[in-house]
Order: structure tokens, then sequence, then C-alpha cells
């Protein structure tokens, strides 16, 4: 473990590598929301206000569905509740004289990216190095927001529908390093989409909408992967 000093400078300086991650990923959202009709301010104060990949792309499905809002927060707090779980455990190694503002500005930015640089790296982070960790990440999620969304607006239909494959390219990216790795992340991944085939197949005799089942196959697979695959606790001397 490193220790950090508490300056705003080192925070942005860190956070270069992840912003420049996340604009890839931003200009898919963005490119996504355009070729599906939404404006492209709307799909801008979507990535600022809400700053997570897998709740937004889902969350984007849902809106053009035109979902009930009971269902999309749903979905949401299933999705994104992890975050929760992040800013509990880096709330022990923030500086204790952050006040609840600072503490929920923080939790706002925080990102697996983020959590996993804060928290692994260093011994105890403050406010202004935080802050500075956040803000270009934000920034880039944003602007690549619009990127998407303006390029798209000025491509033709042919090209705009052919990179419409990226988004799946994109979650294919993420599942499969760990997947390889990982044979209990591919067990529970198998289960995952065997559930998602069998809502699919059930749907002329029980409608169920497409975020109830994203709900559901959230739920069912990381509970039947933590009953069966528990992580075993390290025991300190």
């Amino acid at each position: 473990m490193q220790f950090v000093e508490n300056r705003f400078i080192q925070g942005l300086k860190d956070s270069v590598p992840i912003g420049l991650g996340y604009l890839s990923v931003s200009f898919t959202f963005g490119m996504m929301c355009v070729s599906s009709g939404i404006p492209i301010e709307v799909a801008v104060i979507i990535s600022l206000t809400n700053l997570t990949s897998a709740g937004q792309f889902s969350g984007l499905i849902l809106i053009l569905e035109s979902s009930p809002l009971i269902e999309l927060a749903m979905s949401q707090l299933i999705i994104n509740l992890r975050y929760a779980l992040m800013s509990l455990s880096l709330s022990q190694k923030i500086d204790k004289q952050m006040n609840t503002l600072d503490r929920a500005l923080v939790s706002f930015g925080i990102t697996d990216e983020i959590f996993a640089l804060a928290s692994s790296t260093y011994e105890r982070v403050g406010r202004n190095y935080l802050f500075g960790l956040i803000v270009f990440p934000v920034f880039c999620w944003t602007l690549g927001t619009w990127i998407g969304g303006t390029a798209t607006a000025l491509m033709p239909d042919t090209l705009r529908n052919a990179l419409g494959i990226a988004i799946y390219g994109m979650f294919l990216a993420i599942i499969i390093p760990p997947a390889k790795k990982l044979k209990n992340v591919r067990k529970v991944l198998m289960f995952s989409i065997i559930l998602s085939c069998c809502f699919e197949l059930i749907k002329p005799v029980i409608e169920i909408s497409s975020g109830f089942v994203i709900i559901l196959c959230t739920i069912l697979a990381a509970g039947v992967g933590a009953y069966l695959f528990p992580i075993k606790e390290i025991e300190h001397e």
C-alpha cells in the first residue's frame, strides 16, 4: 500500500487512464441513443447524472420499450447495487474530517475503476484527491457520449446500423476475459445465459418484460454463484 498526498492534481493525474478508457464506452452509448431517436442533449444529461455503463445501456433498452418507471428503478437498483458496497468499503479509507456533503459527492463518482484505484493502491485518501480522481472520468464519460451522439447524427444510416453491433462487442470484451480465467465465473455466466433463454422461451405463455428479466437473471445468477462458489476468507495473523 502507498500513501498519497491529499492533492487535487495528483488525483487528476491518476485518473487519466480511466477517463480515456471511458471515452470509447460512452461514445457507444451516445451512438446508441441517437440511433434510437433520443436527442443528443438528453443522452448527455443521462451520462452526466448517472455514470454507470451497464445501468445506462440496460436503462436505455427499457426507456425505448416504454417500460414502467418502477421497473426501470428496480433494474437500476439491482444493477448498480455494487456501488453502494464499494462506497461503504471506501468510507473506511477516506479522511475522517470529510463532512456529509463531501461524502455524498464522492459517492456519486464511485465506479469500478475509481474504487479499485483508490482502495487497492493507497492506504488512505482525502477529499481533494478523490475529487481530482473523479472529475476527469466524469468529464470524459459525458464528452464521449456527446461525441458519439454527434458523430452518429452525421453518419449515413447504413454506417450507423453497422456500428450498432459495437455494444455487443463491448459486452463480450467485458465478460470473456474473466470467464476464460476463472471456472466459477464461466459457470455463473452459463447459468445466466440459460436463464435468459428460458425466459425468452416462456414468453408466449408468461409475458415477462425485459426489465424484470434483467432483475431476475441478475439476482438468481448472483445468488447461485454466491452460494456455490463463496470466496474464502483470508486469515490474517
